[in-house]
């Protein structure tokens, strides 16, 4: 296992700033929201600009070279349901600093983004789920298996699957915890490489309390294999407990001002 890879979750059209930024083509919103990522640690952004229904392809394109351009081609995960979209932002992606990544696909309706991800030499993340929460862990090896036949069929390297456990928000799904934690043991186990949406965990909580439960949430998880993590890297807490986690499992060299690395 290499150093935790985490993917910095805030560029995403679901903020009025950043929709109204992809709407004008207003680079200094989006540009800000990447910097402050980076400086906090991300090593990918995830690049979210939804459904994109009317210029996916040339938005993607764009906001891709935006990024990539500014800083000194950042990895990207290409982030909407429109296909035609990711396909143009990796026509443009610069591989220098790492593969693009698809996300996502699941073993229903999406697992066609398998295939564009396959076709294009991209990572993509699988959400080992169909439709809905799946009822138990037996469920989810089993979407998983599908995937992984899937993308191999099609000549995909298993490392270049990222298995997605789905986490759930404690809130409601409290019970359900301790099974996710299982799943990225058992996807560890069998070598495989792990990610998902990590701060879903903490939905809905009050706002002091969710750099806390994401803290303890991914260290337990890091502790079980996950090998990345979709996360809001301007959390403190949160990034310090990733790079302690990094030193505790031998994955990058001690030094006193490793906080700061």
């Amino acid at each position: 296992m290499g150093k935790f890879i985490t993917i910095g979750e805030r560029i995403h059209c679901i903020s009025p700033v950043i929709r109204a930024a992809m709407e004008t083509r207003d680079p200094a919103p989006i540009l800000k929201r990447a910097k402050e990522q980076l400086e906090a640690g991300a090593v990918y952004l995830d690049l979210n600009i939804g459904p994109a229904e009317k210029d996916g392809p040339e938005l993607m394109k764009w906001a891709v070279k935006l990024l990539q351009d500014h800083f000194d081609n950042v990895p990207l995960c290409l982030d909407t349901a429109n296909k035609k979209a990711i396909e143009a932002g990796i026509a443009v992606y610069n591989r220098g600093k790492g593969k693009p990544i698809v996300n996502s696909a699941d073993a229903g309706d999406r697992i066609s983004n398998i295939d564009l991800a396959a076709a294009n030499q991209a990572i993509c993340i699988a959400l080992c789920a169909k439709q809905g929460v799946p009822a138990d862990n037996d469920e989810r090896m089993t979407y998983c298996q599908e995937m992984l036949e899937h993308g191999m069929e099609l000549g995909m390297e298993a490392e270049d699957l990222w298995f997605d456990p789905l986490f759930l928000v404690i809130k409601g799904m409290q019970d359900k915890q301790t099974q996710v934690l299982a799943f990225i043991r058992q996807l560890t186990d069998m070598g495989f490489n792990s990610t998902g949406g990590l701060s879903n965990v903490s939905n809905m909580m009050p706002r002091h309390i969710r750099p806390i439960m994401d803290s303890v949430m991914i260290a337990m998880a890091i502790n079980n294999g996950l090998t990345s993590a979709i996360v809001n890297p301007c959390d403190q807490r949160l990034m310090e407990t990733v790079k302690s986690a990094d030193i505790i499992m031998n994955n990058s060299l001690y030094a006193d001002s490793y906080l700061e690395i």
